[in-house]
Parts: C-alpha cells; sequence; structure tokens
C-alpha cells in the first residue's frame, strides 16, 4: 500500500492514527500547497482532488478519512480506534460525524473562505462572506462538545477513538489559522493538551 500524503489536518488525522495504532506504510508525499493534487496524475487516483487518499495492493484506491483509518484499524491486529464490538463502533462514529460536520466543515471552509482564500478560490467555489458564520458556527459546537465532555477523558469516554484523534488534529490546525480555542472551554483545553503530549501527536 501506498498513503499519499500532503501538509493540512485530514492527512494528520490518518498520520497520527496509524502512529497510534503501530501501523508504518510508506509515503509520496503531494504538494498541496501548488495543488499537485488538482494535476490528472493525482486526480486519476482521487477524483475528487482532495487529500490524502491510499492506495492498496491491488491498484485500487481509498479516500476520505474516516473510510481509511476504518480499513487501516480492520485489517490490522491489536486494538480497536473504531471499537471492539458493534455498540463501541457505533459511538464511535456518532462522534466523529458529529465533529466532522459540526467542527471541521465549518472551521475548514471558514478558513478556505477567508485566510486560505488565495490558494482555495481557483479550486473551489468560495463564499468570502460566509467565512465568519462558518467560524462562530464551528466555535459553538465546541461550546456545545465542551459541555458534552464534563467528567470524561475522550470523546467516548475513558477510550481513545478516531473522535479524539480527528477533534485534536482539527482543533490545533484552527489554532494556527485564527481559530483558536476559547480558553472557557475547559474539557476541551484540557483534552486537547492531553492528546498534544501524546507521542503520535508528532506524527
Amino acid at each position: 500500500m501506498l498513503f499519499y500524503d500532503s501538509v493540512g489536518p485530514n492527512p494528520r488525522v490518518v498520520r497520527m492514527f496509524m502512529a497510534e495504532r503501530g501501523i508504518d506504510l510508506p509515503k509520496t508525499t503531494i504538494d498541496l500547497r501548488g495543488g499537485e493534487n488538482r494535476q490528472p496524475a493525482y486526480m486519476a487516483k482521487n477524483p475528487a482532488g482532495q487529500m490524502p487518499c491510499l492506495e492498496l495492493d491491488d491498484g485500487s484506491v481509498l479516500a476520505e478519512i474516516t473510510a481509511i483509518c476504518e480499513f487501516l484499524d480492520e485489517i490490522t491486529p491489536g486494538a480497536s480506534l473504531i471499537g471492539a464490538n458493534a455498540q463501541e463502533r457505533g459511538e464511535t462514529r456518532m462522534w466523529t460525524r458529529r465533529i466532522d460536520l459540526g467542527i471541521c466543515e465549518p472551521m475548514g471552509n471558514g478558513f478556505r473562505f477567508s485566510q486560505g482564500l488565495k490558494m482555495f478560490q481557483s479550486r473551489m467555489r468560495c463564499i468570502p462572506e460566509a467565512a465568519e458564520g462558518l467560524k462562530a458556527t464551528a466555535q459553538d459546537k465546541i461550546g456545545w462538545l465542551d459541555g458534552q465532555m464534563a467528567g470524561r477523558t475522550f470523546v467516548c469516554g475513558d477510550r481513545l477513538t478516531l473522535a479524539d484523534i480527528l477533534l485534536f488534529c482539527f482543533l490545533d490546525f484552527g489554532a494556527q489559522v485564527g481559530q483558536p480555542i476559547n480558553p472557557d472551554f475547559k474539557s476541551i483545553v484540557a483534552h486537547h493538551a492531553m492528546m498534544k503530549a501524546r507521542p503520535s501527536a508528532a506524527a
């Protein structure tokens, strides 16, 4: 297998997930800033033109970070970061989707439509007038999640999952692009510090 890597929070989610699971795959780096992911060679592998993707041994390609992580989790021995049974897997997927739709998507588009506009305006439809509202939407959902996580170590209680990695990587990215964590969100601040201290955060 070959992992197509780049800068940005999405590839980092997969790298951190692999580090937590002890998975080491060959990687090739795509120049996201230079637009290599929108060139024919890469688009032939991932027609969505997004990063990252995973080329399997049979030549087929998986994209979308949750799909890649779940695939790697399933084929690799060891403790699952999705869940050991149907209930745990359902819980992980529920929280992963909530974080993805409620935090990652508006945070990411808030960046693309403002600080990242110069890079993205030729690659996708950008709505600059929506940027501040999207950033506020992400902050609202982070505040909601802060309340939900009171008394918990991880998003899913006492077990580390993909949901924690997704949340950490995007909040870390947000802090670099003008969307810092509100210090009033005590549970989120504590969770972020805990995740940042994990060796996998350097992946």
